[in-house]
């Protein structure tokens, strides 16, 4: 109970520091529409002709889109705000201060800002799945299923995540190791089963694509039998993320000492 009074705290003072600067969620919904306008112009070409890339219909190719744009929105509202930042605290001392609050220091990290300028993927992401659900007509049950596997993309996307900000307690100057993630994430905007093998083979077992947006989409449409290998995994990548931390952690000299 203390952690969800202190994550409401976090929650509320961000949103205070944001609204003074309300144009800026009309612009971040803007620049959401356009990108999501870019992926199903994308999508769109792949499949002229009646051609299925890897089996899918259009409609459940949408699917994956849907789980693309709601992981994009928390990276925007929630990873971005808050990991990126974790370059600038080891760079600057101020990870110093971090560790003496009497509060878990990976919780800091992780929760202390809020952008709702990422909100617009959740509503353009939300919309895109009733659209597809609709049309393919899923029913409460897919759309549960998908929720939960999405719920495990994301809690894979924040370990990969937390993992590669850790790294800059050895390696400071690694500002654009996340955006490297962020690229090859963006495979995540069509279904797995659309490239070719070898391009599977890697997203799926060395950056786990697959296992965000595509394991949704299939467990939604009741196909595939990754979905319990998706619950392994985030289980797995997360623990992985803690004691990374923590063992990075012992290495730590302050920067202002």
């Amino acid at each position: 109970m203390r952690y969800l009074r202190v994550l409401r705290l976090f929650l509320l003072t961000s949103l205070a520091a944001e609204m003074e600067y309300r144009a800026n969620f009309y612009l971040g919904l803007l620049s959401s529409c356009l990108t999501l306008l870019g992926a199903l112009f994308g999508l769109l070409l792949l499949y002229q002709g009646g051609y299925r890339p890897g089996g899918w219909r259009l409609e459940e190719a949408l699917l994956v889109l849907s789980a693309f744009t709601l992981l994009q929105g928390l990276g925007s509202t929630l990873l971005a705000p808050n990991l990126n930042k974790i370059v600038e605290h080891v760079q600057q001392g101020t990870l110093d201060f971090v560790l003496l609050k009497p509060i878990d220091p990976q919780f800091w990290l992780s929760f202390r800002a809020f952008s709702p300028w990422g909100l617009g993927d959740f509503l353009l992401g939300m919309g895109l799945l009733l659209y597809a659900g609709e049309r393919l007509g899923l029913g409460l049950g897919g759309y549960l299923l998908f929720l939960f596997y999405l719920a495990l993309g994301s809690v894979m996307l924040y370990s990969l995540w937390f993992l590669l900000a850790t790294t800059s307690i050895w390696f400071v100057k690694i500002y654009n190791v996340t955006e490297v993630l962020r690229g090859l994430l963006e495979a995540g905007r069509f279904p797995v089963g659309s490239y070719p093998a070898l391009y599977r083979v890697f997203f799926t077992f060395v950056v786990p694509v697959a296992f965000l947006t595509t394991v949704p989409a299939e467990a939604a449409l009741g196909r595939g039998e990754a979905p319990f290998a998706a619950f392994l995994l985030a289980l797995g990548l997360l623990a992985l993320a803690r004691g990374f931390f923590r063992l990075a952690l012992r290495s730590y000299t302050s920067a202002s000492s």
